[in-house]
């Protein structure tokens, strides 16, 4: 009997506004200014209140919604406080004659827009009808493009600058929001006499109401800052080596963040990692602890000392003896949030830490341990607190000898020289000292070929299908031995995106993507982007959540894990098996695009983060892809750029949330990234995706490539084609193939198999993980027909209606295809949808057909969206009502897609869309698009 399950949209609504709110760090708040009084007039400045940034840019930002609410908004809907209506219609009346500019293409969307120049008697007039001035200043950035060190991106503007100094100058209470993915340059706050200042992120589709929410009081603010703001972009000690074309050398090795901060530039910092302020003040104790010999438990207490309810995050870091290794001065070892504790609440809490989990990665054998995880004798001391700042010592245990507490073996050296740093006592403090890197003393290949599986004597169809695997009928061996060479060929090819064998307009079928695999009784699984909701390329609306930043912030996994659980109801509603996130790359530099996906320039914080998001969609029997497998701390030529970092840093920074997603989060899908780390492509990296992911952790899932990835051989040039590679690193799956029944991107896998490249039985190996991974999940279900059936409620047009209903029409394009659009009035929004099946990539002339009886001045634009990505826009003038017809060309690099017109203003009547084939693909069209 199936299982009934509702998703409730508006618990969904509400859990997202929760923690949009939960996210937000205020970082100042002088003479109490904030909240804000009952009843008080709120004059609202910076035009990004008419566009509340809700998400950043590219695949983790994609989400097509109804509705998206922002601040001023919010604080409209709230009762609380009255906005100037009269200065937002002067923002709104300025905002057409000069419109947003949101960009056109894959990443082309600036990461600022054009402030509204202030004149003084408009600032005078608001501030003589108004008590409080709010300022907004909004930034994005994204995928495939990092943020720069230039006005409008890290730095504000003169005219931001301007604005600020107006309204200072003639406002007695200042408040400063920051919209934006990741941190700014902070140093401009110093400049003014702004009252509060408070990041607020981004936060999703319904973000504003959470910004509300603390803005007036209704929820105290308790978000913490999960990276530390410095004072200078040159005192992040990654700065001399990011932005680099074909390497990076990560030569601040372990001391990212805090850790670097803590240990050598205190007074570098502006605002710790850790630091938020609230309405109310808290007392934290504790109160007594225990060591066990492998563990110590603090026994805390948290009461509210202040006169409002709130909720404040209890953070404990290590600090470890310098040994001979070296160590930072503090590491965050645990924390937790507590309840919303009323006026003079007190809660107890009991916190735990491993002392595995504190200690150092020996690459070196400086400690006569190499390759182990070890823990140097001497004084362990802990901090408790509520930043990394303010924290007291709580407790200190002695080893009096080193314990090795896990014996590993080498595994992704880096292969070139550089100098890591290393603390240097300078009398009572420590001073950056060098050290040369250990470098790979064993060969990944070989160690490869020492591993190769059993191979798996091929029978032929044997009629067993997957399900009497999953019923204990038969064996996995005895399934895979029934396929063919060429179906172990397609089976590791993922297909799309937009195939059209699982729900339209996502990113990819995998599994079985093929007529014999399919025969076999193999479901195609589904995935889709991404980490802050489902991108739909079809325009069909979905729920857009905060950001990796905005959720990191809250310190609340338990919050996290709620929100997700609405996720993955919403996931099952989709027929898709995994979300392509959690994005959890540490935020190794405040430039890094991609920062906004990703949690913090912790590993704890973001790997916890990450299992909070997995256990929340896996209690739905779905699942999370975590991304980029490792070291994606760079967009800037992302598909070329070599990382170049020791193993320790590897251990202990940037694999170790994967491990803690892995072992805590029980994540079953891993993506690599697009670039190598020490001198191998990740997507072909035996050492990341066997000898660590699988062997030392116990993954037993798949692993795929990024959209389009590179593969190399050891000191080989990077070649899409490579699969060989791919498959024998045992990354299962290359996405993605425009057609898995063949070759269609070029790949080796056979003529591999023919020369010994690879071996049979790694493909064999590969494709077992691959079913048993289909075999466990609801596509699996959905076969046997014992999938849930998921009904949605409380789903309204301000929530995330569906703008398109029921199936999309799908057509088949050989030469020139041509679309009737004239069975709808073409109204402001409208959106025409379908699929579309080429039989070839190439270029292709769009011709859009349409009349308009206005003027010969007016301008009604039409946007196409291909995959999802506004590519090309036809402005129609006035037509005195006769057919007019406008050309486009556009590539296409899938065999599948979705394409999406949107009607941007009323006034025109649209005939039809034509599509015409007029050439290949040049190299200079292949450079322009984000994968092919």
């Amino acid at each position: 009997m199936k299982e009934n399950i509702t998703l409730d949209w508006n618990l969904y609504y509400e859990k997202a506004r929760e923690a949009s709110a939960e996210g937000c760090v205020l970082l100042r708040n002088e003479n109490g200014v904030l909240p804000l009084k009952k009843d008080s007039t709120v004059s609202v400045f910076g035009r990004i209140q008419l566009h509340y940034y809700r998400s950043g840019t590219g695949s983790g930002g994609m989400v097509n919604v109804s509705k998206v609410t922002g601040i001023t908004e919010a604080l409209k809907e709230s009762g609380h406080v009255r906005i100037n209506e009269e200065l937002e219609g002067i923002y709104r009346e300025w905002d057409e004659r000069n419109p947003f500019d949101g960009g056109m293409g894959w990443g082309n969307e600036p990461w600022s827009q054009k402030e509204m120049p202030l004149d003084d008697q408009t600032v005078r007039d608001a501030a003589g009808k108004s008590d409080y001035a709010v300022i907004i200043i909004g930034r994005t950035a994204g995928e495939d493009k990092d943020s720069s060190l230039t006005e409008g991106s890290y730095l504000i503007t003169e005219e931001e600058r301007r604005m600020i100094r107006k309204v200072c100058d003639n406002f007695s209470k200042v408040i400063l929001l920051l919209n934006t993915g990741a941190i700014i340059d902070m140093n401009f706050i110093n400049e003014f006499p702004i009252d509060s200042v408070m990041y607020v992120w981004q936060g999703g589709m319904n973000g504003g109401l959470g910004v509300a929410d603390v803005l007036t009081g209704a929820v105290s603010p308790s978000g913490k800052l999960s990276d530390t703001i410095a004072r200078s972009i040159s005192d992040y000690p990654s700065d001399r080596n990011f932005g680099g074309d074909t390497l990076n050398f990560y030569q601040e090795d372990i001391y990212v963040g805090y850790r670097y901060f803590e240990t050598f530039a205190r007074s570098a910092v502006m605002f710790p990692f850790g630091f938020g302020l609230s309405y109310t003040t808290f007392d934290i104790k504790t109160e007594g602890t225990e060591f066990s010999g492998d563990s110590v438990t603090f026994h805390i207490s948290v009461k509210n000392t202040g006169s409002r309810s709130g909720k404040e995050t209890v953070q404990i870091y290590a600090e470890c003896p310098q040994g001979r290794l070296g160590k930072p001065l503090r590491s965050l070892c645990a924390f937790r949030k507590t309840e919303n504790l009323k006026p003079q609440e007190e809660q107890r809490m009991e916190i735990t830490v491993r002392l595995k989990d504190i200690a150092s990665y020996d690459d070196s054998g400086a400690t006569g341990h190499r390759s182990a995880w070890v823990l140097e004798e001497g004084t362990y001391s802990f901090w408790c607190g509520n930043s990394v700042r303010n924290a007291e010592k709580c407790a200190e245990i002695t080893l009096d000898a080193l314990r090795v507490t896990r014996q590993l073996s080498e595994a992704l050296a880096p292969v070139q020289e550089f100098q890591r740093l290393k603390p240097a006592a300078d009398g009572a403090s420590f001073i950056p000292a060098y050290e040369p890197v250990p470098l790979s003393t064993v060969s990944m290949d070989e160690k490869r070929l020492r591993n190769i599986p059993p191979e798996i004597k091929q029978t032929g169809d044997k009629g067993i299908r997957l399900k009497d695997v999953r019923s204990g009928k038969n064996s996995m061996d005895e399934f895979i031995a029934q396929l063919s060479d060429y179906d172990l060929s397609c089976i590791i090819r993922g297909e799309g995106m937009g195939s059209l064998k699982v729900t339209l307009g996502t990113a990819a079928a995998f599994g079985g993507v093929t007529e014999s695999l399919a025969a076999l009784g193999i479901p195609c699984g589904c995935c889709d982007d991404g980490p802050s909701g489902l991108r739909l390329d079809t325009g069909v609306k979905a729920f857009n959540m905060p950001n990796g930043t905005s959720m990191a912030c809250t310190f609340n996994p338990e919050l996290i894990k709620e929100l997700f659980s609405f996720t993955g109801k919403e996931l099952l509603h989709n027929r898709i098996e995994c979300l392509l996130g959690p994005g959890m790359n540490i935020h190794r530099h405040p430039l890094n695009g991609r920062n906004f996906e990703y949690f913090s320039e912790d590993p704890l914080l973001t790997g916890t983060m990450a299992a909070a998001q997995l256990k929340g969609l896996g209690g739905n029997g779905v699942t999370g892809t975590v991304k980029h497998f490792c070291a994606n701390n760079q967009e800037k030529r992302r598909h070329f750029i070599d990382s170049v970092v020791s193993e320790r840093a590897l251990r202990e920074i940037y694999l170790k949330g994967f491990e803690i997603a892995v072992t805590e989060g029980k994540a079953t899908s891993v993506m690599t990234t697009y670039g190598a780390v020490n001198g191998r492509w990740t997507a072909g990296c035996y050492d990341l995706n066997t000898t660590i992911l699988r062997n030392e952790w116990g993954f037993d899932g798949i692993v795929m490539t990024d959209w389009g990835a590179n593969i190399n051989d050891f000191g080989k040039p990077a070649d899409r084609t490579n699969f060989a590679a791919m498959a024998a690193s045992q990354n299962d799956i290359y996405m993605v193939c425009p057609d898995s029944s063949f070759a269609s991107t070029g790949d080796n896998t056979l003529e591999s198999l023919e020369n010994g490249k690879i071996t049979r039985a790694e493909l064999q190996r590969n494709a077992a993980n691959i079913c048993r991974f289909i075999m466990n999940s609801m596509a699996m279900e959905r076969l046997l027909g014992t999938a849930p059936e998921v009904t949605v409620i409380n789903r309204t047009a301000d929530t995330g209606t569906d703008g398109l209903s029921g199936d999309l029409e799908i057509y088949r394009l050989r030469d020139s295809l041509e679309v009737a659009l004239d069975d709808r009035d073409s109204k402001a929004g409208t959106d025409y949808a379908f699929a579309v099946e080429f039989e070839r990539k190439g270029n292709y002339m769009i011709t859009l057909t349409g009349s308009s009886p206005l003027g010969e001045l007016a301008q009604i634009p039409c946007t196409l969206f291909f995959m999802g990505i506004p590519t090309a826009t036809f402005t129609f003038s006035g037509t005195g009502g006769k057919d007019v017809s406008l050309e486009r060309k556009i590539p296409v690099s899938s065999l599948y897609t979705t394409l999406r017109l949107n009607v941007g203003q009323d006034g025109l009547r649209l005939r039809s869309i034509r599509l015409t084939y007029c050439g290949e693909l040049t190299e200079e069209d292949k450079k322009k698009m984000f994968w092919i």
